[in-house]
Parts: structure tokens; sequence; C-alpha cells
């Protein structure tokens, strides 16, 4: 990274950072990431990865790296499934949170800490079979684009890019707003939305003293168009109209047997969330 994108992005970077080294802790003790359930099922999946599992197919063997992985809930979840993963995370508590879990799981994993953008410095170029992100990684990105590079730098020739996102029509609603309403940039936006909000998508017992985030929205054509400009090809593409967290508080309700939220009324008119995989040429 150079110029004006570096200094601005060390910004953002410092304002997350300290967010999210606050959220692993308590992320980690909330009920909902099950880390119990880990350590009591060797079967335990994250419902993230059990939402898309007939979609992962045989992971069995493959070099796998979770990029954004947190407290690696879907990064113990892809090992368990026969990947051999590698977790990178720009937090150094998240990651102690995930070496945590790993151990208690019995899960061999090596976790490495930097950001997202610095991926193939820190972790080396062409060697996975599998890149794979998560719910809730993209919007803390300034640049789509360069994290399209980052991903095709990582993969040898034939891998596999496999994500799962909340939809940026979902990113542009008010919730709090109801009904929601379309507020914030659909299209990639130079600017970060600055958010001050002591709370997280997760039950937690305490609020966060560090509630500033900066973050951004990415089009869906953005986002195809930077793989396909990175040399990597579309494999498949399904829109859900759910999400793993309640993001549109008294909207929306739980199914039990998911994990996922979903519109009460008329699910069908929000795209909420995405399933995307891709292919790096040969």
């Amino acid at each position: 990274m150079t110029g004006s994108f570096a200094v601005g992005f060390a910004v953002n970077f410092a304002v997350n950072k300290a967010n999210w080294d606050e959220r692993a802790v308590l992320h980690a003790a909330s009920p909902d990431y099950g880390f119990a359930a880990f350590a009591a099922d060797p079967a335990h999946l994250s419902d993230v990865v059990r939402f898309d599992r007939p979609r992962l197919g045989d992971l069995t063997g493959l070099r796998a790296v979770h990029l954004q992985c947190h407290i690696g809930t879907d990064t113990v979840s892809l090992s368990r499934l026969g990947a051999s993963v590698t977790g990178l995370d720009f937090s150094g508590a998240a990651l102690a949170e995930a070496r945590r879990l790993a151990a208690a799981a019995g899960a061999s994993i090596g976790f490495h800490e930097g950001n997202v953008y610095d991926a193939v410095e820190v972790l080396g170029g062409g060697r996975f079979d599998l890149v794979y992100t998560g719910i809730g990684a993209l919007c803390w990105l300034p640049s789509v684009a360069r994290w399209a590079a980052v991903v095709a730098g990582l993969l040898r020739p034939g891998g596999r890019l496999f994500i799962r996102e909340g939809h940026p029509m979902l990113g542009t609603l008010d919730e709090t707003a109801d009904p929601a309403v379309p507020r914030y940039p659909y299209f990639e936006h130079a600017e970060p939305l600055v958010f001050d909000d002591p709370g997280t998508y997760v039950a937690v017992d305490r609020p966060i003293e560090h509630g500033v985030t900066h973050s951004w929205n990415h089009a869906l054509g953005e986002i195809i168009m930077a793989l396909l400009e990175n040399g990597l090809t579309l494999t498949a593409f399904t829109e859900h109209d759910s999400v793993p967290w309640d993001a549109l508080p008294g909207q929306m309700v739980l199914d039990e047997d998911s994990g996922e939220w979903r519109l009460k009324d008329t699910p069908s008119r929000l795209a909420a969330s995405y399933t995307l995989q891709a292919v790096k040429g040969g």
C-alpha cells in the first residue's frame, strides 16, 4: 500500500482494530459463538459453515486459508471438514481466542496476525487450494479491487475462492427505521461510514467501550468485476433471504434449524446474503 490510501487505511485500521480487539473477548464468552459446543462435540460446526456445507463440497486435504478469521469458529469448522487450514486476522486479541478454541477442539491450525491486504506477504503467494471468507468481512475493507488481488495472489492456479457474505442490498438499510429503508450507499465509496455503537451482533455481558467503527459497502457488480479482472472465473453464485445474525432488530425472525434470521413479513423482498465461488485460471 502506498500514498494517501496507505495513510487513510492506517487510520481506519487503528479505529477498527480497537473495536475488534475488545469484541474478541466478549464474543468468545458469548453463548452465540458456542465455544463449549466445539469442545464437547468433535462433529460440531459453526452455523455459517453448516449453512453452506453442501456448497463447500469435499475439503479433504485441501490447503485452505480463512481471511479475517476473527475468533476461529468457522476456521475450526473448515478443519473439521478435512482441510489443512491457516487463519489470518488483524486482531491479536481475536487470534488468542481462536488459538484457545482450536486447542480445546483438538484442531491443528496456524493462526497469523496481519491485515488482509498484506496476506500474500504474510502467508506467501500461490500456496492455497481454497481461500475462504465468511460473513461480515468485506465491509471492513475500503477497496474490493485490492482484496480481489490478494485472493488471486494467495491461490494456486485452479484454486477456489469461497465467500459467504452479507448482501450489499442489506448494507444500504437503516436498521433503526421500521420498516427499514435504504439510507447508506450501495456502491463502493471513498469515505468510510462512521458508526459509534456500544453493541454488537451477539449477546454479550457489557457494552463495548471502543464503539467507533469505519466501514464500506461494495456493490455485487464491483465484487464480481474485481474478481474477473484478477483472473478468477465465477463458478457459482446464490443469493439468500437470510443472514446468521439479527440484522434488522424487531423485523426478523430466527429459524432455529438453520440459525439464520429472515424478515418476518415476506422475506423474499430482501436479498440478505449471498454465497459466491470463483476459480483462478491456470
